[in-house]
């Protein structure tokens, strides 16, 4: 299993048949092409995550990637925010997929990362690098704010800042990040959904006509088997 796959599945919704193929994530840990040390990580969170009960394990995954926006795993969430570009960037993502003979199922969100990382561990080794260097500041970004919350997936996201040619400040990212307002707070989550209430009726749009933000996006997850 490459790298980058192996990534993928770690960062994935962890689905009760992860713990069915225990021992095949753990031997890929031990043959990963990284550094003994990063191997080592990778077992040992490999090892955590195989101890722990599913349940516990799937709710704290929600609780770390699908509370707030801060930490999604949906890459345009980071870089077009609720820009109209977003959706022409989502439509050219599915048709650079579709060209490499990489099909979505029609639920998919194309921008989830670890979608992404299953699509680049097919590609050639420098269109990867490239791939990953493109998006080197999101994953730096999500690192800085994983060290900050003390989540036991910084390594997974060092790895991928690491294979994009590391050319990202870590710590001034871990700088920014200690200083930003949590938003997976319940008191930030209520604030959210107050400002996103729906209006109903023939009540008049703000006179700014700005669309109405949405709440965070739960991706549709593949069904990656080790």
């Amino acid at each position: 299993m490459s790298v980058l796959k192996l990534v993928g599945v770690l960062l994935d919704y962890p689905r009760d048949e992860l713990w069915q193929h225990g021992e095949e994530l753990l031997a890929a840990c031990d043959e990963a092409a990284l550094t003994p040390a990063r191997r080592r990580q990778l077992r040992g969170f490999v090892q955590q995550l195989l101890d722990s009960d599913p349940l516990d394990a799937q709710a704290a995954w929600l609780a770390t990637f699908d509370r707030g926006r801060s930490m999604s795993l949906l890459l345009f969430e980071h870089i077009h925010g609720e820009s109209r570009d977003r959706g022409q960037a989502m439509v050219d993502l599915v048709e650079t997929y579709r060209r490499n003979g990489f099909e979505l199922d029609a639920r998919e969100l194309p921008d989830y990362l670890p979608l992404l990382l299953e699509f680049l561990a097919h590609q050639p080794e420098t269109e990867a690098r490239e791939w990953l260097h493109h998006i080197g500041h999101i994953a730096g970004m999500l690192a800085a704010r994983a060290t900050e919350r003390e989540l036991p997936h910084v390594p997974l996201l060092e790895i991928l800042v690491e294979a994009g040619d590391g050319k990202v400040n870590l710590e001034a990212l871990r700088q920014r990040a200690s200083e930003e307002p949590r938003d997976d707070t319940a008191e930030a989550m209520d604030r959210l959904w107050e400002e996103e209430a729906v209006r109903f009726g023939a009540e008049a749009p703000a006179e700014d006509c700005k669309p109405p933000t949405r709440s965070p996006a739960r991706p549709v997850h593949r069904e990656v088997q080790p």
